[in-house]
């Protein structure tokens, strides 16, 4: 199994893309830190530990510093390490930008943006003290193209490619890799908002001639979370089925 006895912190672990990588993880042996606001994690939680898993699950949000450095500390107690940092929470709250509220602004850069700062900052000593950690974070291929009505959105996707990079150079002499992920259209209750003839229009611009699902992301959240990714740092790997940019 490829992450046999890493433990794994993810984000937004209980919906999509989150769940799909908890699971995933879960399968190859990581022992599991599920930070989500909603109770259903506690269940996907109890799920897993009945299957055989070690699992953790924290109420918590992103957005709250404090709450992140305290749950941090009770997970590290609990589990003695943090190898891995899944940065996948994430909103949207789109409106174009004539329409766009402060509010729907600053609700996005908390949760997308500080979110991932505030995790990874609480984080990073502990991988620094074990001379290991694997870092990824969610960007977006709209941080690489622009998407309409998305300010906020893309706004935030573009800085984590920023910051993984900024944090892989920093990082790295403390043998900690810093990437992420900058997933296309993907089948998930976020995406499943949108309205449908949306979605149509999308598929002849994706030449694998579909969008993805959060399985797809979760694979590639393994790959840089496991020791085949040991020289791969800095970068941000575009999982989009090859969409127009």
């Amino acid at each position: 199994m490829r992450l046999q006895n890493k433990v794994a912190l993810v984000t937004g672990g209980a919906n999509g893309i989150g769940l799909a990588t908890v699971e995933r993880f879960a399968r190859e042996g990581a022992k599991i830190i599920l930070w989500d606001l909603t109770d259903k994690g506690k269940d996907i939680a109890e799920r897993l530990l009945e299957a055989g898993s070690d699992v953790l699950f924290q109420k918590v949000s992103v957005t709250e510093k404090d709450k992140v450095k305290s749950a941090v500390q009770e997970a590290h107690a609990h589990f003695g390490r943090i190898d891995i940092l899944i940065n996948n929470a994430g909103i949207t709250k789109d409106r174009t930008l004539l329409k766009m509220s402060n509010a729907e602004w600053d609700d996005v850069i908390s949760v997308n943006l500080t979110g991932v700062f505030n995790c990874t900052r609480e984080v990073a000593p502990i991988m620094k003290e074990q001379n290991y950690g694997r870092i990824v974070s969610a960007s977006s291929n709209v941080a690489i193209r622009g998407n309409y009505g998305q300010t906020n959105y893309v706004a935030t996707k573009t800085a984590i490619i920023g910051m993984t990079k900024v944090w892989a150079m920093e990082l790295g002499r403390y043998g900690i890799t810093v990437n992420c992920i900058a997933p296309g259209f993907i089948h998930t209750a976020m995406t499943d908002m949108m309205p449908e003839e949306v979605r149509k229009q999308s598929i002849p611009h994706i030449p694998l001639g579909r969008w993805g699902y959060p399985e797809d992301i979760a694979n590639g959240y393994l790959y840089l979370a496991s020791d085949e990714a040991s020289f791969v740092s800095g970068i941000c790997l575009t999982i989009d089925g090859g969409a127009a940019r």
